[in-house]
């Protein structure tokens, strides 16, 4: 996406005295069910929170595999937010990229490829860091969501342009060496997308384990089609089953990345 990885991005974490507060600590700690139960109890109580308690509630279902749910939230909620800050304020524009990953995991990607691109743009027009973090957000989305389409080439072409503006190894830069990876394994360039995907396991194990999280899954996965594409299945087959049952036990059985893990698996045991 992740989040397309920077999938699921949170807003910066609230002060304790916000009524938000026990939501984001359960959203971070991958209680999702919780932090969805806990951001709706905050948006039945208190107006002035509505809002932001609602954008969790749909990020939180969108961890939790629940994408249709998630989407249904932020379609109702992106008046709103246009409303009270503007089409181009920070928030609007994160509610969009969130929303945007909704509708990867519905498999909507033409849709997700025009949204994250207009993101994408209008995050750039603006200098704010968090502006800078959304607009590299957006791009990685595209590069899903174009890789999901077959166009690889070109979905290399934007993962290596994103990746060359990085200078950080944090978060979002692992999605997009994972975004990079799965391109080269589209166009069976497998030895390359192995290193790729080597690159981004010593990066995730770099990372805390709340940003670690959302990426649960995602580089066995990426390792594990190397492997079945240079014809090494026994090697890859750990891989994938790892990453299933890992993402079943952190987002439930619904989710994308558990659909393709059990792909992979098929293309194994078929092979």
């Amino acid at each position: 996406m992740r989040f397309f990885r920077s999938r699921d991005r949170v807003d910066p974490r609230p002060p304790a005295n916000s009524p938000l507060h026990l939501a984001h600590a359960h959203f971070r700690a991958g209680r999702y069910a919780e932090a969805a139960a806990e951001a709706r109890a905050v948006a039945a109580l208190d107006a002035r929170h509505a809002p932001a308690a609602r954008s969790l509630v749909a990020t939180a279902l969108g961890a939790q595999g629940r994408h249709a749910e998630a989407l249904a939230e932020y379609d109702a909620l992106l008046p709103v937010f246009g409303r009270n800050h503007g089409a181009e304020h920070p928030f609007t524009l994160q509610l969009r990229s969130n929303r945007a990953q909704a509708l990867i995991a519905l498999d909507r990607y033409a849709e997700c490829e025009t949204e994250c691109a207009a993101v994408a743009r209008a995050a750039a027009r603006g200098t704010a860091s968090q502006l800078r973090v959304l607009a590299g957000a957006a791009r990685n989305g595209q590069i899903y969501a174009v890789n999901a389409q077959g166009r690889h080439e070109e979905a290399e072409a934007l993962a290596r342009a994103a990746l060359a503006a990085r200078d950080s190894p944090d978060r979002l830069t692992l999605a997009l060496r994972l975004g990079l990876a799965r391109s080269l394994n589209g166009q069976a360039r497998h030895e390359e997308a192995l290193a790729q995907a080597l690159e981004a396991e010593d990066l995730h194990r770099s990372l805390s384990e709340d940003q670690r999280r959302p990426e649960t899954g995602a580089v066995e996965l990426a390792k594990a089609t190397a492997l079945v594409g240079l014809d090494r299945g026994a090697e890859a087959r750990p891989l994938a089953t790892a990453a299933r049952d890992a993402c079943v036990a952190a987002f439930g059985p619904d989710h994308y990345r558990v659909t393709e893990a059990r792909a992979l698996l098929d293309r194994v045991d078929g092979a």
